[in-house]
Order: C-alpha cells, then structure tokens, then sequence
C-alpha cells in the first residue's frame, strides 16, 4: 500500500494504518537519527519521540514527500533531545554544586545554627505576649517604636520598657539553657 492512503488512513483515524507508517519507516527514522548523532541509547527514545509527534501533526501534513517531511520531525526531534538533555546536565551540576559547598560546612556547624535557632524561638515564644509581640515586630519585621506602638495601640513609651524587659527575659532564658555562650 502506498504511503499517501496510508496517510489519509491514518489521518482519518485508522490506527493500524498509523501502525503500518510506523512500521514502514521505523528503521529509516532510526538510521537517521543516528546518523544526526543520538546516540546508541538513545535511540529508542528518540524514534518513539519522532513518532509521537507525527501522530500529533498528521492532520497537519499535506500532500508533500511525506519522507521529506519525517525527516524533518527526525532533526527537531534529535535537536530537541540534547538541547533538553544539556539542560538537564547544567541543572544536576549545579545541584551537586550546590549540595558539595553545603557539605563543606562541618556536620556540627549546621546543628548548632539550627539548635541556636530553635532555642531562640523557645525562648521567645515563652515570653508573655506584651513582651513576645515588640521583640518579633522590632527585631524580625524592622518596625519602628512608633510603628509597633500602634500595631499593639500602646504609648512609645511602654514599646521601649517592653523591650528592654523582654531582653532581660530572653537572656535569662538563653543562659539557663546555655544558648547565651556567645555573647548574645
């Protein structure tokens, strides 16, 4: 049967007409992708590639070689999968770049930051809440006194008292856990 009822077959529908094209040109598709450069291993992939999307774009075609036109599918296809590969290389280097400059960090030094972290927000959330609420609006959102005075409708005045209180709370509370060793 010739390629163009195959075509308009498969066009319509007809499954094993699209079969019988695969098929047909499945070794061609293969010899030229190789010959573009895809390697050995890849090949399979990449012929199944080719032929998903002719199966996409059939209704597409018109009445050229319908060779000519699989050769086409075939370059873009093989371009495509090492542009996507060569980008997928770029992302995995720069991950175990990433995680080897992390790894860098002794094993001890990433525990006592976090321990630090953790003993710190302890502390802070056993505060009373008028004490709790001016240390995390000043020291972790940057509000000014005024600012925080009227997010928690209080005089300035207090907001300083607050803070210098909760201050002396913290530290307290870090000393007796021994979080303060480093002249916090």
């Amino acid at each position: 049967m010739l390629d163009s009822d195959l075509i308009m077959r498969a066009q319509k529908g007809d499954k094993k007409a699209y079969a019988e094209l695969i098929q047909i040109h499945h070794r061609t598709v293969e010899k030229f992708a190789y010959q573009c450069g895809v390697k050995v291993n890849d090949l399979p992939d990449v012929t199944q590639e080719v032929f998903v999307k002719l199966y996409r774009f059939l209704h597409q075609f018109k009445h050229e070689r319908f060779t000519t036109w699989l050769y086409k599918i075939t370059l873009n296809t093989t371009r495509d999968y090492y542009r996507k590969e060569s980008r997928e290389k770029a992302k995995e280097e720069k991950l175990s770049r990433t995680t080897a400059a992390y790894s860098a960090k002794s094993a001890e030094d990433r525990v006592l930051v976090f321990e630090e972290d953790q003993e710190l927000h302890k502390a802070i959330q056993s505060l009373d809440e008028k004490y709790r609420h001016p240390i995390i609006l000043f020291y972790f959102h940057e509000l000014s006194y005024a600012q925080i005075g009227e997010v928690l409708n209080v005089p300035i005045s207090t907001i300083k008292i607050r803070l210098l209180r909760a201050k002396g709370h913290l530290k307290t509370a870090l000393e007796m856990n021994g979080g303060a060793e480093h002249g916090r």
